[in-house]
């Protein structure tokens, strides 16, 4: 009987904390979504992983795993508190592992690959700018309804692939291409707010959504814009047009994601979210 009490009373402690994930074994590059089941008695403040913070909101985090990340297990820290305690933790732990993503051999523009002392302050200060909107946090979602493509067109380069530009320069490929000849009208893929439009080093024309909550979604290469800064867009909104501008090979739109600053695999993101709008 004492036994049986204790495994009950195991049970119950186990059953209030109860939390869905959608994979615990993920690729470098791609994200994680955890739900966590109702419960008045608890209100679940955030997950660290090392010293980054992820809030949780409406019961529910994305947790983006960068692309430089190496294989291994990766440990995330539940804070959460029950029936107004002091914080509690629990831990979720990820096996992170090699995405074998493909290699691309590309030619550019020299000038897009040996910079000059001028474009290299430009790029630089382009990627400080960015990289303070990647950072900013709306805590309001506008997310509504699922998410759409920019574009109804065939990918032609994935997230992911291991670039070489002019058999010299490495990286790779941070978004999802689309094949689009110059002036293809680009749709905004979910509502949300204008935080960049302008004219890019790397990226030419370049459009950046904010979504809420650390989501942001990026439209490049554009030729032209149909909306501009701290404007309101809606979902299937034409934001300008296509095009072939800053370092590309040809025309098309690249499409990318980020969330809470990390660089994620755009289409595998909106498959996530798309499950929970």
């Amino acid at each position: 009987m004492r036994c049986f009490i204790l495994t009950l009373f195991l049970a119950c402690s186990l059953s209030a904390f109860g939390f869905n994930i959608s994979s615990s074994t993920i690729a470098n590059g791609k994200t994680v979504l955890i739900e966590f089941e109702k419960n008045n008695a608890i209100k679940y403040e955030h997950v660290r992983v090392d010293k980054k913070k992820f809030k949780i909101y409406d019961n529910y985090v994305l947790i983006p795993i960068s692309y430089y990340e190496k294989e291994k297990k990766l440990k995330l820290i539940v804070n959460y508190r029950e029936n107004g305690s002091k914080m509690k933790f629990k831990m979720i732990t990820l096996r992170i592992v090699d995405g074998k993503y493909p290699k691309e051999i590309l030619q550019v523009a020299k000038g897009k690959v040996f910079l000059s002392k001028s474009d290299k302050k430009r790029v630089t200060k382009e990627y400080k700018e960015a990289m303070n909107i990647y950072n900013s946090v709306t805590k309001e979602s506008y997310l509504k309804t699922k998410f759409i493509m920019p574009l109804n067109s065939i990918i032609t380069s994935e997230f992911g692939n291991a670039r070489v530009y002019n058999n010299t320069l490495n990286g790779y490929h941070s978004g999802t291409d689309f094949r689009a000849k110059i002036g293809t009208p680009i749709k905004a893929c979910n509502d949300g707010v204008v935080v960049m439009a302008k004219d890019r080093f790397y990226s030419g024309g370049s459009i950046i959504i904010d979504h809420g909550r650390g989501i942001y979604t990026c439209y490049y290469h554009m030729s032209s814009f149909d909306v501009k800064k701290n404007q309101k867009v809606k979902k299937g909104q034409i934001i300008g047009l296509s095009g072939v501008s800053g370092r590309v090979t040809g025309p098309h739109l690249h499409f990318s994601a980020r969330v809470s600053g990390v660089q994620v695999d755009p289409l595998q993101l909106i498959k996530l979210l798309n499950k929970r709008l």
